[in-house]
């Protein structure tokens, strides 16, 4: 017994077609059908290119010299 997971496309006359792994073999085969009652919805591709995101950058001067961002530093005798 083997479980696969697909789509299948069900037409108006109640007929199904699915794609199979090429190892199932040729023939009939009895067959267990779960069917979501929710269809699928495929997003429509988008031939538009995107523009690049942005983001915010704020300048907030140089770090401290003696900023130490160590967790024994940051949270020091802290969980012991």
């Amino acid at each position: 017994m083997k479980i696969i997971e697909t789509i299948a496309t069900v037409t108006k006359d109640g007929n199904i077609t699915a794609q199979l792994p090429l190892d199932i073999p040729e023939g009939e085969h009895q067959v267990v059908i779960v069917i979501d009652e929710k269809p699928v919805v495929e997003k429509p591709e988008s031939k538009q290119k995107r523009p690049p995101l942005n983001f915010p950058v704020h300048n907030y001067g140089p770090w401290p010299e003696n900023l130490s961002l160590r967790r024994e530093d940051m949270y020091g005798d802290w969980g012991r």
